[in-house]
């Protein structure tokens, strides 16, 4: 039976997939891609590279634009993820684009219980994926049970220095702590024509990074590359403006902390 924090995510995301399909904000465009465009960005292509002919799992994949924009760049891609909405959608826009990937709904925990085990070149895990999990070794767990010996682990997420920040009266202020569960109750979506959701309760935990390398590490990893950027693809703060490159920054003339980070990780 799933925990009562899982449960409750699991309904506001359910939510948000009819809102995120409808989004034009440049964060979901899926008119876009149905027109032949890619949904991945600049710097997740250059740090991925060329991934036609590998097995690639998409945990935590939402409605799967961004799996099937590994699929268009010839990869075969499973795209996993727990909300039943969620993978209906995608592969609704599987048939649309008419391109090829398998879906599955499951528990991203239970990764290696639905998909075939050590079977995938690489993990792919992007944007927003981790910081809904409570146990983040049991998560890498769950990807390196998937992962070919040697196959590799990209992640591209925000970051935890901004993650635990509110702007205040136009001031970053530190107010959230790290590992620990944290109950948030928000109206509106971070993308899509600012509709109102119903499942406004969500559970969420913010990782440091010693917590993730530490996770990895003990899973059987060995971290890679590690990058951090001053930008990101949604409006973490109000203040934020987006680029043509569809990434958000700081205000130009501001300080800014850390604002996402990308690594890669190779399994022994």
């Amino acid at each position: 039976m799933p925990d009562e924090p899982t449960q409750t995510n699991r309904r506001n995301w359910d939510e948000r997939v009819a809102i995120h399909l409808d989004d034009r904000s440049g964060i979901y465009d899926v008119e876009a891609f149905l027109r032949g465009g890619n949904a991945l960005l600049p710097l997740e292509l250059e740090e991925i590279g060329d991934v036609s002919g590998l097995k690639i799992a998409h945990l935590q994949c939402h409605f799967g634009i961004d799996t099937l924009s590994l699929a268009r760049l010839g990869a075969e891609v499973t795209g996993l993820d727990f909300s039943a909405s969620a993978i209906a959608a995608a592969r609704e826009l599987a048939r649309q684009s008419g391109l090829q990937a398998n879906f599955v709904e499951a528990n991203v925990y239970d990764a290696a219980q639905h998909l075939t085990p050590a079977g995938f070149d690489m993990v792919y895990v992007s944007w927003g994926a981790i910081i809904w999990l409570q146990d983040i070794r049991a998560w890498a767990d769950a990807v390196a049970a998937v992962l070919k010996p040697g196959g590799r682990l990209f992640l591209a997420e925000g970051h935890p220095t901004l993650q635990q920040l509110e702007e205040v009266d136009g001031k970053l202020v530190v107010t959230y702590p790290l590992d620990t569960t944290l109950h948030f109750r928000e109206e509106k979506t971070y993308a899509g024509d600012g509709q109102a959701l119903h499942n406004r309760d969500t559970f969420e935990w913010i990782h440091s990074l010693g917590s993730l390398f530490a996770a990895l590490t003990e899973a059987g990893m060995r971290v890679e590359s590690f990058r951090e950027h001053d930008s990101l693809p949604w409006p973490a703060v109000p203040s934020m403006t987006q680029g043509e490159d569809r990434m958000f920054r700081m205000p130009e003339g501001r300080p800014s902390p850390p604002l996402a980070f990308t690594l890669t990780a190779r399994k022994a």
